[in-house]
């Protein structure tokens, strides 16, 4: 069947910080050069910000070069930050404040803001939208164009009213649009499906060690006004994980937005090494400890969401271009994780991309060849200096513990400016860290009290999560045969716990033989399972558009 096409100068895929920056400066370059550059930006989400979750706190630097009149302009940076308080905490009862000397100096966050992304990212559609850029929420890119010579021409976006088998529906079936472009940029956020294709095709990991990631559960809550410290910062290090060893490392963060609400997330590393573990039920626990329940107890959870994150910085990054197009924020993986900071990074990088494409199309040029003039905009940025300054953060943390790492860290931030002269590498992918079942501990997690921790499919309701139920499994098995005939006795199939939203279950038949079950309408898109399992036998793909979670300000 002939699909129906649409031509752009430009298509970027993804509506977040990333893609939308670089649509805003393209159409800003055009006026600039008296000149049109046609530029389309397609959102699987419901609207632009249903899938956008982030903790955040927002350093404004990027901003400041994209809409110096953003204040003027309404952006919603509506909380500055007062005060941070980092903690150490030591068991489900103790703690030791980190006194402000001893804190990595790029954990501080004078003259940045707390925010919600998903309304920051809203604006920035409206921005783009006065520029004269096209967005399409609701419509998913499935796969690459991808031409005989492997240039990449665009995208190709998915199918609508397909049955679980594939078939078209009668009365509901449109096929997907080609988008044809003289220049792609994926801004898909991590682990984006057709970013991690072209990685793969193009093979742009060949150079760079592993990818790093970490699974970050966060909430809203509107708490009493009487705990309520609007600018207040908090993060900790240590329980529920790992204080002095390796095996599970991760850290945790409490905001005060206005409006008397609190956003609280634990970020785990998804190097972790016990496959009993659970990061949602280590989240329910973490909020019962003194320090983060002084400010939840009486409150009231609004909302509930999940994310995986690029943490493995600049020694992971993937070479950025390839003919017709390149990889930009999270995609390319430009969170800088020593800040717990990527939105000031991903939208420099859709900034450089986007000035490159300006540049070559200004030249004449028709696309199809590799925009290595954002690779040198890249390295000559102030992007490329804060990441090689923190390109050991992650590693010390995962080879020494928090305490060691911590340590590590703060000499290299504090006492060399990140420019210590030796980098670690960390070279083992996080879905080979786990240990086999019968070699680790079980790990026997409290009863949630309906108060401060909740079960999962409780927290799954609050993420407005939806799919259209007669539609083909978006969670792909490689060989179906594997969940339980290997990853069952090997490593008690991690699945049913490292997913935050119950998707994953083992379940017992009437006979007494065992089957796995995939629950995809309760997937909140976090990508864990594409990262985590131990045999690399699930891929995520978008489902059709508008279904996942519809996040209002996450």
């Amino acid at each position: 069947m002939e699909r129906e096409f649409m031509e752009f100068d430009v298509v970027i895929v993804g509506a977040g910080p990333a893609g939308l920056s670089a649509a805003c400066r393209l159409k800003q370059k055009a006026a600039e050069a008296g000149q049109e550059i046609s530029v389309c930006v397609v959102e699987k989400g419901s609207e632009v910000g249903a899938h956008i979750l982030s903790g955040a706190v927002f350093e404004p630097r990027a901003l400041n070069e994209l809409f110096p009149d953003w204040k003027e302009l309404g952006a919603p940076l509506n909380t500055p930050v007062k005060r941070d308080d980092i903690y150490l905490l030591r068991n489900a009862e103790k703690a030791s404040r980190i006194p402000d000397l001893f804190v990595p100096k790029t954990m501080h966050n004078q003259g940045n803001y707390i925010i919600s992304l998903g309304n920051l990212c809203r604006w920035l559609a409206q921005q783009a939208e006065n520029l004269g850029v096209e967005i399409y929420p609701g419509f998913a890119a499935q796969e690459a164009l991808i031409d005989e010579q492997g240039v990449v021409r665009g995208i190709v976006t998915g199918d609508l009213g397909v049955d679980r088998e594939g078939n078209p529906k009668e009365g509901y079936y449109t096929p997907g649009m080609e988008l044809r472009a003289k220049y792609t940029l994926f801004a898909e956020g991590c682990r984006g499906h057709i970013g991690k294709q072209l990685i793969q095709k193009f093979e742009l990991d060949s150079e760079a060690d592993a990818q790093h990631y970490g699974i970050g559960i966060k909430e809203i809550w509107d708490i009493d006004p009487a705990k309520h410290e609007q600018g207040l910062v908090v993060h900790t290090a240590g329980w529920p994980l790992d204080i002095m060893g390796t095996e599970n490392t991760g850290g945790s963060f409490l905001y005060h937005l206005e409006n008397n609400q609190v956003v609280v997330g634990l970020i785990v590393d998804l190097s972790y090494s016990n496959p009993h573990l659970s990061p949602f039920d280590e989240f329910q626990r973490y909020k019962h400890h003194p320090v983060i329940a002084q400010y939840l107890e009486g409150g009231k959870r609004v909302a509930y969401g999940a994310r995986a994150i690029c943490k493995g910085g600049i020694n992971s990054m993937p070479k950025m271009v390839f003919n017709g197009g390149a990889l930009i924020g999270c995609d390319l993986g430009t969170l800088n994780f020593a800040k717990i900071k990527g939105s000031h990074t991903a939208m420099k990088s859709g900034m450089l991309a986007a000035e490159a494409v300006a540049d070559a199309l200004f030249a004449g040029k028709e696309g199809g060849d590799q925009l290595t003039a954002y690779v040198e905009a890249f390295k000559a940025s102030w992007l490329y200096d804060e990441l090689f300054c923190s390109r050991n953060f992650g590693a010390a943390i995962h080879k020494f513990g928090a305490i060691a790492g911590g340590a590590f860290n703060y000499v290299d931030q504090n006492l060399f400016g990140g420019k210590i002269p030796f980098t670690l590498h960390d070279t083992k992918p996080d879905h080979a860290c786990l240990k086999k079942a019968s070699e680790a501990q079980k790990i026997d997690y409290p009863k949630p009290d309906g108060k401060l921790s909740f079960d999962k499919l409780s927290s799954v309701f609050l993420s407005n999560t939806n799919h259209e139920e007669e539609q083909p499994c978006h969670l792909k098995l490689s060989d179906p045969s594997i969940p339980i005939a290997q990853n069952l006795p090997l490593y008690d199939e991690p699945a049913q716990r490292y997913c935050p939203a119950g998707v994953y279950e083992v379940v017992t038949q009437e006979d007494g033989e065992k089957r796995f079950q995939i629950n995809a309408q309760n997937c909140v898109h976090c990508k864990t399972c594409d990262i985590k399992d131990p045999a690399q036998n699930i891929t995520w793909v978008a489902p059709e558009g508008t279904g996942g979670p519809n996040y209002p300000n996450m």
